[in-house]
Formats: C-alpha cells, structure tokens, sequence
C-alpha cells in the first residue's frame, strides 16, 4: 500500500504512438515555476502513451513518452499546478511532523506503540534479556530492556527494534488468523517487511508481507492493513469489487485508511 499520490494525465488520448523505446533513457532533473514557487523535478522517459506524475516523500516525478516535447511536458503540469503544489505541501509538513517524532534512544526514550507512547527503560540485570513490556501509571506502558545505563543509542535502538518486531509477529499472526476465515482465504507465510513507503503485499500463493512499523498505529488500522492484504487473495487489484471485499470485514476501513496515511510514524535511524 504506498503513500504516493499518482495523478496520470491522458494528453494525447487517440493518438498513434511511434515506434517503441528500446530502453529507458535515465531520468533528468529539470524545473519549473508553478505559480510563485520554483519545483525541481525528475523526468524519465517510458514507454507509455501518455505522460504521468507522482507527488511522493522525494518531490514531484514526471514520466513521459520519449515523443512528448518539454513543452507539453511542462504545460500538463501548469495545467495541475494548484493540486501539485498543494501535495507537495502535505508531504513536507509531513517530513516536518516525522522529524518532530524522532527518538532520542536512550533512557526515557519515548516511541508509539499500539497507537499509546511507550517509553523505554534501561534495566540491566532486572529485565528479560528480549525486553518486557510492563504496565506503568496512568495506563502507560514502559518497555524494560535488559541494558546498562550508559548502552550506545545504537544498542538501545537495536534491543527496542528486535522487541518491536516479536511483538509484531506474533500481533499480525493473530489477525491473520482472525481475517482470514472471515474472508474465506488462507495465508501461507508472514514476511516482517522494512519498506520505507509500503505497509504490505499479498502473493496469489498466500504469502503475506507486513511492515513491522504498523506496530506504531493503534490496532484498528493494524487490523485494516492485515485485512486489505487478505483481500488480495481474492481481488488482486484495487477495483470496487476489491474494496467491497475489505468493507464487508472492515466497514470502517476510508477512515482508517486516511489516518494511516496522515499519521506520521517515527524515523528510525
């Protein structure tokens, strides 16, 4: 499920396309002046009868036919200028709202998880050696790690990962078996994904993949997420048949689907 936003542009609907490209030329940055902001862009000549955008976490990509000139290339974009710029806009208050949910790793450290803050804490000798998660005041919970109080950021980043990702394991199994005899399907194999954009896929065999950081969002858009994979298995497109599908186990799956995409999540480096 990516976060990109596609727009594709049909500009020369009818028209004959030449011979095909024999191989794609590599991108160029060019840019233009969309109103009064100056927006780079990259340009990769495809195969395609038309010319297409995306709006994504690395600014504004442009593919068009290698027969399309520069300037109907820059025209389609004028002619979509307000919309462009209006997600560009989203996107960088977006990585404005990721920065701000950085984590300092160390004692105190403070991460979403199940959609509440967890904070981390340093118990050497007095923790599980894979981490605890242990209730604190006022319905908080802590997650105990089994380090010194001096542990590199490093190391603490890495305990707290490898907990997040049993934890997400063993939570997504569970929703898997919880959808999947509602959907009349049958998974075969979970894969613990690391996709930077992507929060799951679903192969025809049953194979499943889920992005251990959905273990930051409260559990009804994990449950969304789980449910929308599932419906691969049945429907693998994104069509209204599809959609009906996740509806019929997930009747509240726009909502949530918004709020997977506006909720940013924390970087982790």
């Amino acid at each position: 499920m990516a976060s990109l936003v596609q727009r594709a542009l049909d500009l020369l609907g009818g028209s004959a396309a030449p011979a095909p490209v024999p191989a794609p030329a590599p991108a160029s940055l060019r840019q233009l002046h969309l109103g009064e902001r100056v927006v780079p862009y990259t340009l990769q000549r495809a195969r395609r009868r038309s010319i297409g955008f995306t709006v994504g976490p690395d600014g504004l990509a442009v593919r068009a036919p290698a027969w399309v000139r520069l300037a109907e290339v820059d025209a389609a974009l004028h002619d979509k200028a307000d919309w462009i710029v209006a997600k560009l806009a989203e996107q960088q208050e977006r990585r404005r709202l990721q920065e701000a949910a950085r984590i300092a790793w160390g004692p105190g450290a403070s991460l979403p998880y199940l959609g509440a803050p967890l904070t981390v804490v340093l118990a050497h000798g007095r923790a599980a050696r894979g981490g605890l998660l242990v209730p604190a005041m006022h319905d908080a919970r802590e997650l105990h790690l089994a380090l010194p109080q001096d542990a590199a950021p490093e190391q603490v980043r890495a305990a707290a990962q490898a907990w997040l990702m049993r934890a997400a394991r063993q939570r997504f199994t569970e929703r898997l078996d919880h959808f999947a005899p509602l959907l009349d399907v049958r998974w075969t194999r979970l894969r613990l994904s690391n996709a930077a954009t992507r929060w799951g896929s679903a192969r025809t065999g049953g194979a499943i993949s889920l992005n251990w950081r959905l273990m930051h969002h409260r559990p009804a858009i994990i449950d969304y997420v789980v449910a929308h994979e599932l419906s691969h298995l049945r429907v693998m497109d994104h069509s209204p048949r599809f959609w009906g599908v996740v509806q019929s186990v997930v009747p509240d799956y726009a909502a949530l689907r918004r709020s997977l995409r506006d909720e940013p999540v924390p970087v982790w480096d």
